[in-house]
């Protein structure tokens, strides 16, 4: 986007277009992306992605300033939201302290938080000192191991009133949009109707106010398994091994670097 977006104009934006949000986590793709998308987000879904391990939730505080930072100089014009690991806000005052690190130490536009009902008074208690904060609601990566797994939300009426009470809950708390991830597209568009502000879905259908995918998952790099609800808009893995084969043979052969390449 030529434009960055500002709170306000991401705000107005519900009932009149969709927004784009992608995952980013270092400079090189962080610019590659700004001019298609609206925001970007450092997810703490890079410990899965960069570092291999099979949840988010050994990501710290010190990765996820060092990957924004990287990401705000590669995308200066973006929308930049750093997500807040776990066990970094579990306390209103833990929760204030580790997000004005987060504001002193990058150029991050906002703090997500995953929680509803639950994290309303922290949330507030942020939003209260100055922190922006876009929430996080349905499926909460960060309590795998508590749920026993990722688990779709919404199937039953009881999940379908929590989650429209966890939303009202967080928008009276003071974000301006959330994230809905793992929902029955039904309750989506419920919970998205039930607010006046933008929620962007992930697995969650398309009758909400936005879309976001993990960067690796859609551009195909991600090898071990494609979730449900990941388009893959490029075999990336592919025609990176591919081209990692070629460089290799030619390498082996001699052919480069050729008199082209060659001072």
């Amino acid at each position: 986007m030529s434009k960055k977006l500002t709170i306000s104009t991401i705000k107005r934006s519900k009932g009149v277009k969709p927004l784009v949000m992608i995952t980013a986590y270092d400079a090189l793709f962080a610019k590659l992306f700004e001019e298609s998308v609206d925001m970007i987000l450092v997810g703490d879904s890079l410990n899965m992605s960069f570092a291999g391990k099979s949840d988010t939730i050994s990501a710290t505080l010190d990765q996820m300033i060092y990957h924004t930072n990287a990401v705000c100089q590669g995308a200066k014009n973006s929308f930049v939201i750093c997500d807040m690991p776990f066990g970094t806000y579990i306390t209103k005052e833990k929760a204030l302290a580790n997000a004005i690190r987060v504001f002193q130490e990058t150029l991050a536009d906002c703090v997500k938080i995953e929680g509803g009902a639950d994290k309303a008074e922290l949330i507030k208690h942020l939003t209260d000192n100055g922190i922006a904060v876009c929430g996080h609601i349905g499926l909460l990566p960060q309590s795998v191991r508590s749920e026993g797994g990722y688990k779709v939300k919404g199937k039953s009426k009881e999940e379908h009133d929590s989650l429209i009470a966890d939303a009202k809950a967080v928008e009276a708390a003071g974000v301006f949009c959330m994230v809905i991830e793992g929902t029955k597209a039904d309750v989506a568009k419920a919970v998205a109707e039930a607010v006046s502000i933008p929620v962007i879905g992930i697995g969650a259908g398309h009758e909400v106010d936005g879309q976001v995918l993990v960067f690796s998952d859609m551009l195909g790099f991600f090898e071990e398994f494609t979730p449900k609800f990941v388009k893959k808009y490029l075999d990336g893995a592919t025609l990176v091994k591919e081209a990692i084969s070629k460089y290799a043979n030619e390498v082996q052969t001699r052919e480069f670097p050729s008199e082209a390449y060659t001072y």
